[in-house]
């Protein structure tokens, strides 16, 4: 009876969703192959899908049945491009963050890319609502000669609903290795007046967007100049976004500020055509 009481004061244990996903490609027919799938796993509201099965280049579309994450939810995403293996990972659909009454969910990405191996990270926007609770993880170890591009956005509220975050955390962690060797880490910690912090000149200037695109191909740093012009040309006729490119340590990272995803999301789809010289997947498109 003492049993029935506690479990009655504290409530039943919550139900949330525990998704994951491993993927491993890999060239078929020798090293100049098309990729395909040499292994797959699924559980919970994650699935992959393939629309362009027939080209050399995979893509793979990441959708999570689930409809969004909610507070206390655990989202997982595992990569491995053997040898010479092209991949390009996108989603469905923006993934939304529900506000939470104090868990926080997790989403751990990992990807490992072979030697000559070449992965386009490029998920549409996360859109975080008010009191979300989010702890985002992305790792990557990558061979001395493998080319990893990544791209990531944020908005902060849903603009056409006037909406804000006025209250949540939002933990952004990047790990990167080349060879072993640590070669690029970034940590994003927003907790607490989420808006207030925004507003703030240092952090975001009022923006209540933001996105990070990192390539870490061989060249990348020598692209420098090029990405400075094709963010020139992308953004015409958006004075209101904010937009810059820096390169070190043999990588380039651009880096988006906007007061909404719409007009941030455009620029950086023209920029990332015009760079990667291929057009957006075309869930981007609809």
């Amino acid at each position: 009876m003492q049993g029935g009481d506690a479990q009655a004061e504290s409530g039943p244990a919550r139900q949330r969703s525990v998704g994951s996903v491993a993927l491993c490609v890999g060239p078929a027919g020798g090293p100049e192959g098309p990729t395909r799938i040499l292994d797959l796993a699924e559980s919970g509201p994650s699935r992959l899908r393939f629309p362009r099965m027939r080209e050399a280049e995979l893509e793979a579309v990441l959708v999570n049945t689930a409809g969004g994450i909610a507070c206390g939810d655990h989202f997982r995403v595992a990569l491995d491009l053997a040898e010479n293996a092209r991949l390009v990972l996108t989603t469905t659909a923006a993934e939304k963050i529900y506000r939470s009454d104090g868990p926080v969910s997790r989403v751990e990405n990992q990807v490992r890319l072979g030697a000559g191996a070449r992965l386009a990270w490029l998920p549409q926007e996360t859109i975080l609502f008010d009191r979300a609770r989010m702890a985002r993880r992305f790792e990557a170890d990558l061979a001395q000669d493998a080319s990893l591009l990544v791209f990531e956005a944020v908005a902060f509220g849903r603009h056409a609903r006037n909406e804000a975050v006025e209250q949540g955390l939002f933990e952004d962690v990047w790990r990167v290795r080349r060879g072993g060797r640590l070669v690029y880490a970034d940590t994003l910690r927003l907790d607490g007046p989420v808006a207030a912090l925004l507003a703030r000149a240092a952090i975001g200037g009022g923006a209540r967007a933001c996105a990070t695109l990192l390539d870490l191909s061989p060249g990348a740093e020598g692209r420098l100049e090029e990405a400075r012009a094709r963010l020139d040309a992308a953004g015409a006729g958006a004075p209101s976004l904010e937009a810059g490119a820096s390169a070190w340590n043999g990588h380039l990272a651009v880096r988006l500020l906007g007061p909404e995803i719409g007009a941030l999301r455009s620029l950086a789809a023209r920029f990332l055509a015009g760079y990667r010289s291929s057009p957006m997947p075309r869930v981007w498109q609809s």
